[in-house]
């Protein structure tokens, strides 16, 4: 028997021949040639699912749940609402329109479970529910008991706390919706991801809103170079320390930071800007409750969920969805869809991935990369299939999407082609990275640091598959660990860190190291970067949401952009040292290039160099030895020039290199490399040549 196969370009200029069975990933891999069966009956079982989607209609009908369920307005002002309760023997609409009377719309059961209502227009040709009223629907049991539920589509929840912590669903249909003005920008080649909160965007001890974000930050994101913003805690979710991973309302933007239009138009701005935006979904768990949320939907505890203790995530205290159950998988591609189209969002950050992809969850687990942790009954071969369809019908109807991994296992195969073998994503995220960094800066001095350790950290990724890499996100920020600015500068940063002040060998220390590790990890460590919002300034305290333990504070719930305003501060530095990383990278662009080549990693001399996008770095982490007439090796001929250089006085530097000065490459092996050249390297500093 003939296998069938396709020829797919892995890298410019390489065409690799592969079998159509879904073991492609054994061609990339071979250390993965025994587990072809495996990865056959993984694609099989995908394969099995995406089947019963076009029986079912097809992706494009399919996905479009979100126009069929939950309430739809037609142009003469006809309200229709759906919803599915399989367990529910009967259904009413009730809301403010009919004074929360059960008996007044009934719901009429059509087909498998679900329930409508088709309420025509007043005679004053308006809806016959009012904009921004309060909705909700009541379900009967077959046992009698009466339930009340916002609508699992929902558009809209508002909270009042000064009656119930509980959310209202709300009717959302304005007069005037936004109109989008800004096409989206193409898909970066390099892709620099600012990760923002939007609540605590706002220097003020209260929650921001999505107007003030668009006027005040989305400026600084671009004066920074950054050309995506990953957003967090958009998905309505009932706790607010939760950042947002307690969904309670998958289809309503958090009321807390304003309306549904404001957030459109936060994302067109962006645009405007040629941002792209990415939204950090959660499709991994939802939250247990009850009376705001998708749990015990319908009576039942399997409704959208697993039942019993498969539908529970011990750690979270969530509701695990049933991702091999149809009703689900068209409740979770469309909310997809719906961002994409609704928001015109341009991609997702996908959380807890790890979650999915096992039946443990990663809760307690340690991987070690042995190839057998990733195939058997350890994994969740629905959830597999889950994201693996994700991935296909976004890449399908959207070919400039971005999907991101936040996965800590190192699935083989994450971001390759779901047609291989894959999971489908573009990018995963080097989780180990930021590990790294703080666990160093906890436990070693600086003299200590092993040099090959982190470049080993910094390039261990998996050939053919993307890693955005960084130091520091959202998870190192909260309170519990310290930011990197705070590990190295926490004593003195209250006192030292204006101009006025002496220069403290804890701030110059500080200064220069901070700039040392966000760039090393920035060239070297992966095919996207992230930072998150604050770090680029070396923001000077944790985040930390009000929460029971800290008397409900705003006080760390803000980024304090005041600091960094402040001429008379030193945040100035840092962020200039910033947008000098993101505007040099997007001139070369060695995100996109093939991994740096690392020519020397010196443990004595805590020298790194290495070749990347025709750049050639160099840094000398060494905390008091600096180098005369130091020679590096590189491919590089002829005569190159500094284009970026960290001591330099705008970035808080010793100003101990000269910018105009001109190197000369001489031909002879060095370190393996054709030519070599020799520079000066000050102590803690680092430089990068290109060619004149």
């Amino acid at each position: 028997m003939v296998t069938e196969t396709f020829d797919t370009e892995v890298e410019p200029g390489r065409v690799l021949t592969m079998p159509a069975d879904g073991t492609g990933l054994a061609v990339l891999d071979p250390w993965l040639d025994p587990f072809r069966d495996a990865l056959r009956t993984r694609y099989a079982h995908f394969k099995t699912f995406e089947d019963k989607v076009i029986a079912a209609g097809g992706f494009d009908s399919f996905t479009k749940g979100h126009e069929y369920f939950g309430f739809s307005v037609a142009k003469d002002a006809t309200i229709t609402y759906r919803e599915w309760a399989p367990n529910a023997t009967s259904a009413s609409l009730v809301g403010d329109f009919n004074k929360w009377d059960a008996e007044a719309h009934p719901m009429k059961k059509i087909e498998n479970g679900v329930f409508e209502i088709v309420l025509g227009p007043t005679s004053a040709g308006v809806p016959a529910i009012a904009h921004n009223s309060k909705v909700k629907i009541t379900l009967m049991t077959p046992d009698g008991e009466r339930l009340y539920r916002l609508p699992a589509w929902i558009r809209r929840v508002t909270q009042d706390l000064s009656v119930s912590p509980a959310y209202d669903a709300v009717f959302w249909n304005p007069d005037k919706p936004y109109l989008f003005k800004h096409p989206r920008p193409q898909r970066p080649n390099s892709l620099r991801v600012y990760e923002a909160h939007v609540g605590i965007s706002t220097s003020e001890p209260r929650i921001g809103t999505f107007a003030e974000f668009t006027r005040n930050v989305i400026p600084r994101i671009a004066y920074l170079g950054y050309n995506t913003i990953q957003l967090m805690a958009i998905m309505e979710h009932a706790y607010y320390a939760s950042f947002g991973y307690q969904v309670t309302s998958f289809f309503a933007p958090s009321s807390r930071y304003g309306s549904p239009e404001d957030l459109k138009e936060l994302v067109d701005v962006a645009h405007s800007y040629g941002i792209t935006v990415l939204l950090d979904v959660v499709h991994s768990h939802a939250s247990s409750n009850v009376l705001d949320g998708l749990n015990m939907f319908d009576g039942t505890d399997h409704c959208y969920f697993h039942g019993g203790g498969r539908g529970r995530h011990d750690l979270w205290d969530s509701r695990l969805f049933n991702y091999g159950y149809l009703p689900v998988m068209q409740f979770l591609l469309s909310n997809l869809r719906y961002w994409m189209d609704e928001y015109q969002f341009d991609g997702f950050r996908f959380d807890g991935v790890t979650s999915m992809l096992y039946k443990h969850h990663g809760i307690g687990y340690g991987f070690s990369g042995d190839y057998h942790e990733y195939f058997g009954d350890l994994v969740d071969e629905d959830g597999v299939m889950y994201l693996q369809l994700a991935n296909k019908f976004l890449h399908d109807m959207y070919p400039d999407v971005i999907t991101i991994a936040e996965d800590v296992s190192g699935m083989p195969g994450s971001c390759r082609p779901v047609r291989e073998g894959g999971v489908g994503f573009d990018y995963r995220l080097a989780m180990a990275v930021p590990d790294m960094w703080i666990k160093m800066l906890k436990e070693q001095k600086d003299e200590d640091w092993n040099i090959g350790k982190v470049i080993h950290t910094l390039t261990n990724r998996r050939h053919l598959e993307k890693a955005i890499t960084y130091c520091e996100s959202h998870d190192q920020a909260l309170v519990g660990d310290k930011t990197i600015a705070f590990w190295l500068m926490d004593k003195e940063m209250y006192t030292h860190m204006s101009d006025v002040t002496d220069r403290t060998p804890v701030i110059d220390r500080g200064m220069a190291m901070h700039k040392l590790i966000r760039f090393l990890t920035h060239g070297l460590g992966g095919e996207g970067y992230l930072n998150f919002e604050g770090n680029e300034f070396g923001h000077p305290e944790w985040l930390d949401f009000p929460r029971q333990g800290n008397n409900s504070s705003f006080h760390y719930a803000r980024r304090q952009w005041n600091v960094l305003d402040d001429p008379l501060l030193r945040y100035k530095y840092l962020n200039e040292w910033d947008r000098a990383m993101q505007k040099l990278e997007e001139k070369h662009g060695w995100l996109a290039a093939p991994q740096g080549w690392v020519s020397r990693k010196h443990q004595g001399d805590k020298v790194i160099v290495f070749e990347r996008a025709n750049l050639l770095f160099i840094f000398n982490l060494h905390p008091t030895n600096s180098f005369t007439d130091y020679r590096v090796g590189t491919n590089l001929t002829g005569k190159l020039k500094v284009v970026l250089n960290s001591d330099a006085p705008e970035f808080f530097g010793h100003n101990r290199i000269d910018p105009s000065c001109e190197y000369f490459t001489t031909q002879g092996d060095w370190d393996g490399r054709q030519n070599w050249l020799q520079v000066y390297m000050p102590c803690r500093t680092a430089i990068v040549l290109a060619l004149v």
